[in-house]
């Protein structure tokens, strides 16, 4: 779920947030590291859990609206679609899935109903739905289809339930475009035998990754000064405002990677700050980042001091 790139992301936002120098409380800052990857977990449980009282929602309105045909007969007989969705049905009665969300206390829907009553209301709403409903007997690849459309066209770009998880914690703004796509992957996939494990991915694809964002924020703060020196003469052509920013952060952490992580291959690294640059700093940051790494690597290349193992890696 996590990948090398959101792991870079997450530790350049520690070392901006905290400074990232040797004086800063180390071990906080670690922490704060840590938790915020972790809280991507929170997020994306939170995400699941959407679906899980979307269909209570349903199920109550369905109640009601059986209630109300008692009374006046003439009212239109409501749709069981939602209710007896079989996507729906195996997110609600997956127990390992309920589970987690009660141990992680992610419960956030039960004060905050009126985002599901939104995004319910969008849903039954919308032309999807009507045409849904038309369907005789759906069958699961039905029912599937309609949820992965609602996810893409309803949930995952309703600005209100954006501003919403903002609020809650600035950092989910970041992770939500991983978090959704991830979760559009894995409504795709599922098969109606899927096992009740399968909505509760790994975080890490594995441990190296784990590993990868503890040494490239351990690495980054502990070499500062050695990694800071490195770029002395790289950026005379350039504004010295401009290393008091972010930018000079990502080329330290990239240096960082050239010297410290002898597996990452260069072009990798290089292309990887380019791609965070472009979204998270200023519109020719990219050009300049680009500039002073190209020709470290180039130094650091014909004097012999590229710290690379393995075959293809310059």
């Amino acid at each position: 779920m996590l990948n090398r790139r959101h792991i870079r992301i997450k530790v350049m936002q520690t070392l901006f947030a905290f400074d990232g120098n040797e004086a800063s409380n180390f071990n906080t800052d670690q922490k704060f590291l840590m938790e915020s990857m972790d809280g991507m977990y929170d997020l994306y449980l939170l995400m699941m859990s959407l679906f899980i009282e979307i269909h209570k929602k349903s199920e109550d309105q369905y109640k009601k609206l059986q209630n109300r045909l008692s009374v006046d007969s003439n009212k239109v007989k409501p749709t069981k679609h939602l209710v007896n969705n079989k996507l729906l049905l195996k997110i609600s009665d997956n127990k390992l899935l309920l589970e987690s969300i009660t141990n992680r206390k992610i419960n956030l829907w039960d004060l905050d109903f009126e985002y599901v009553d939104i995004i319910y209301k969008n849903i039954v709403k919308s032309d999807l739905f009507s045409t849904y409903t038309k369907k005789q007997n759906p069958n699961f690849e039905d029912d599937k289809y309609f949820i992965v459309e609602i996810f893409k066209t309803i949930i995952a770009s309703n600005d209100k339930l954006y501003d919403y998880l903002e609020d809650k914690k600035i950092t989910w703004i970041d992770d939500l475009p991983i978090i959704n796509t991830n979760l559009l992957k894995l409504l795709k996939q599922v098969k109606s035998n899927s096992s009740d494990g399968y909505f509760l991915p790994e975080l890490y694809k594995d441990d190296d990754d784990k590993q990868f964002a503890i040494q490239l924020f351990q690495k980054t703060i502990l070499n500062k000064a050695e990694l800071s020196q490195a770029m002395v003469g790289k950026t005379t052509n350039w504004d010295s405002d401009r290393l008091a920013n972010i930018d000079s952060l990502l080329i330290t952490m990239a240096i960082c990677e050239f010297q410290k992580f002898p597996s990452i291959p260069i072009k990798v690294t290089i292309n990887e700050y380019l791609e965070i640059a472009k979204e998270y700093s200023t519109p020719k940051s990219s050009t300049f980042i680009n500039g002073v790494l190209d020709n470290l690597a180039k130094e650091y290349q014909n004097n012999g001091s590229l710290n690379k193992v393995g075959r293809g890696l310059v």
